[in-house]
This record gives structure tokens, sequence and C-alpha cells, in this order.
């Protein structure tokens, strides 16, 4: 079981030079992890939004063990040829301890795509999550790059260097959706969203068991609110727990506060 602090990079968070410092804290006390909100804009009462890819730089040059990534990324709205770069850029920087949490995101929220041209149809968005992450593992395998796709054409392009390691992908998904499930299995991991139970938790776990080889490590996800006991999501499958934080509320302070009492 690991752990790990996830919060959202927002107002007080907005700063790389905290959020590093704050990383470099959770490694020294214990905790595995440190994952960031991937977000343009946020509802109000937010103002301030940093950038998760220059930030998640700052992190991987404050730690040394620390895993870390953003959780989630809507990838549907950055070219997978950039992505591919700065991802194995990532990985090289830390030593391999990078981690790609992707999802389809939602406009619900501050209205991220229809504010900003990008698309918002969900099943669209879906199938250039699919092509893109094609383009991603092809790209990190080292080997030139040949796709001619719905969205996304790559003409004879070599990713070099490539990554330390091969980068795990965790899907978000609400498990009672279909195909975000199917997309999971091929992953590496399942956040699953949206749960008010362990119990839930263990029926998601349930599904992608039902529908990937099970001879590959794989990694489930649970979220928890700082207090929340973990060992009923451990029980049911969990293999990281992430301390959440309200994105309207978070502070500096709450988040030390939390990883100051140390991972278990």
């Amino acid at each position: 079981m690991k752990r790990a602090l996830w919060f959202p990079l927002f107002d007080e968070l907005a700063d790389p030079v905290v959020v590093a410092e704050i990383a470099a804290e959770a490694e020294a006390v214990g905790w595995d992890g440190v994952f960031v909100w991937d977000h343009v804009r946020w509802r109000e009462p937010v103002r301030a939004v940093a950038d998760p890819w220059i930030t998640m730089a700052a992190i991987a040059t404050a730690t040394q063990r620390l895993e870390f990534g953003p959780m989630v990324s809507a990838i549907t709205r950055r070219r997978p040829v950039k992505l591919a770069r700065e991802t194995a850029t990532l990985d090289r920087l830390s030593g391999g301890r990078f981690v790609l949490g992707v999802g389809l995101g939602s406009d619900r929220f501050a209205g991220e795509f229809s504010r900003t041209g990008e698309e918002c149809d969900d099943r669209i968005r879906g199938r250039m999550l699919d092509e893109s992450l094609g383009i991603l593992q092809a790209a990190w395998s080292g080997e030139v790059v040949e796709h001619q796709g719905e969205h996304y054409t790559v003409d004879g392009i070599q990713f070099l260097p490539t990554p330390v390691r091969r980068i795990p992908v965790w899907a978000a998904g609400f498990p009672g959706n279909r195909r975000p499930l199917e997309r999971a299995a091929r992953l590496d991991g399942f956040f699953p969203v949206n749960l008010s139970s362990a119990d839930e938790f263990a029926e998601a776990v349930g599904k992608i068991d039902a529908l990937r080889n099970k001879t590959t490590p794989y990694d489930y996800a649970a979220e928890l609110e700082p207090g929340q006991d973990g060992t009923p999501y451990e029980r049911a499958g969990a293999t990281w727990l992430l301390r959440n934080f309200d994105p309207a509320t978070v502070t500096v302070d709450q988040v030390r506060g939390v990883l100051r009492d140390g991972p278990g």
C-alpha cells in the first residue's frame, strides 16, 4: 500500500516553489507520492491556477524518491507529440518516478472546454483520448512513429530520448460506464471517481479484474478525505490511497498539517 497527497494547484498552492517545498517535506516524513490536479481554470472562489507541468518539474528536482504526476489530465486538449516530449522529459528528470493520470475531464466545473474552444462531446473526446494514448505508447518506445488517425498525424518521427522506465498510465472514470472500464483495463491503473463507499470501490476493482490480464502489475487508487480511515479501501483492493482536499478552501497550512501527520 502506498499513500500520496493529492491537491489542486489553486490560489495559495498556485506557487510552484511552495508546492516543491511541500513535496520535499512529504518525502521526508514518508509519503510515497504527490499528485496534482491539471486545470486551466476553476469556478469561483478560485482565482489563481498554476501550470501542473512546470510545477511537476519543480517537484521532480526537489525530491529523490517520491512518485508524482497529474491526477488526472484531460489530455485531449494537449497535442500528443508535445505530451510525449513532456512526459519523457519529466520521467528522465526524476529518474523514473513519473505517473501519468488521464481522463476525459468535464466542462461542468469551470467551462474549461467550452470557453477555450476545446471539444465538448464526450464520445469524440473518448476517441481522441484513445488515439492519443496509442501515440504516446509508440513514442515512448523509441521507435519511429507513423500514425494517420481521425484526429492526429505523426509522420515518421522518432521520440528520443525515451523515458527511464515504462511510464505507468492510470485512467480515471466512472465505474458505471463500460468504455472507461475497458480503457482502464488496457492501462496500468484505475482511479474510480464519484464513489461513496469502500464497497463501491471493491465493485469497481472486481469489474476491472474481470477485464484484464491479472498476471501483470496493476494499481488501484482510492480517494480519501483528510482524516478518513483508508483500511476499508485497502481491504477492497486499493494499492494507493490519495488524500484529497477541497479545491475551494484548500490552504498551504492545511496540506502541511496533513502531511506532517504522516502517511499512516
